[in-house]
């Protein structure tokens, strides 16, 4: 999901830090929150386009997977190693996928593709908030209107509650069982207003009978408003073509439980 920061001293937090020691529980934690609520969503939007289609950030193929077996002809593009090769085994033969799905290892601020080469991109789940810097996120809007043609679609969400996720130490967030091992997740939240960056620290302890081993990494996410976002969508040359609040196409407000923008090149 995160991309990698440009040359030199860092200015602040990377985004794309944390996410290889993710992959092995990125799916384990997101079937107890998200789910696939918004898989069936995507499978529609991108079914529309008509022509290939491109996620960002596609991680372990959570979506990637699901739309390559409805018949969508998609890539996945991630910077994570570990993600795409959890991706790989999800898509492989024999793993129920009606095709094999096309996963590159890349950086969504300098998409390795040539111009128009999609009819849409796809960034779901808030992977636009893991660029932290201002101009990443700018290169990055740049970069897929690069590759889409006039009128191209483009489709994303955000994490909405990122500004006001509240502040906590170590806190027990989920635990179940994964496989022949248990998972507990602890959690401590802390926030850089000035910067507009929320730092999830995460502390994964895998039982195994009596074994445990202890997995620490931090995610960091930026916080993006709906008028800041559609604001850079139209600089970058897109035009909005609607706002919603759900899965369900319901409308958006600034207290829904997901702020879902789609738009269109210009």
């Amino acid at each position: 999901m995160g991309r990698k920061g440009g040359k030199g001293k860092p200015s602040g937090p990377a985004g794309w830090e944390g996410w290889d020691e993710y992959a092995p529980f990125y799916d384990w934690e997101n079937a107890r929150t998200l789910g696939r609520r918004d898989v069936g969503f995507w499978r529609r939007f991108a079914a529309k386009a008509g022509g290939p289609v491109l996620e960002l950030g596609s991680g372990t193929g959570r979506v990637t997977v699901p739309l390559a077996r409805a018949g969508i002809d998609i890539i996945g593009i991630d910077r994570s190693a570990p993600m795409l090769a959890r991706s790989a085994r999800r898509s492989a033969p024999g793993a129920k996928a009606a095709r094999s799905t096309r996963l590159v290892r890349g950086d969504i601020r300098a998409l390795p593709f040539r111009n128009r080469s999609f009819s849409a991109v796809i960034a779901p789940y808030g992977v636009l908030q893991s660029l932290t810097r201002a101009r990443d996120l700018t290169a990055a809007l740049k970069s897929i209107a690069r590759v889409l043609p006039r009128d191209g679609a483009f489709g994303l969400d955000l994490v909405p509650d990122v500004a006001n996720w509240d502040e906590y130490a170590n806190q027990r967030r989920f635990h179940g069982r994964a496989g022949a091992a248990m998972l507990t997740l602890y959690e401590s939240v802390r926030r850089d207003r000035r910067r507009g960056l929320t730092t999830f620290e995460e502390r994964y302890v895998v039982r195994r009978g009596r074994q445990a081993r202890e997995h620490r990494f931090d995610l960091v996410f930026r916080t993006l408003t709906m008028a800041a976002m559609t604001r850079l969508l139209r600089r970058a040359g897109f035009e909005i073509e609607a706002t919603l609040g759900d899965y369900r196409r319901g409308p958006w407000h600034a207290h829904a439980d997901v702020w879902i923008i789609l738009a269109k090149k210009v």
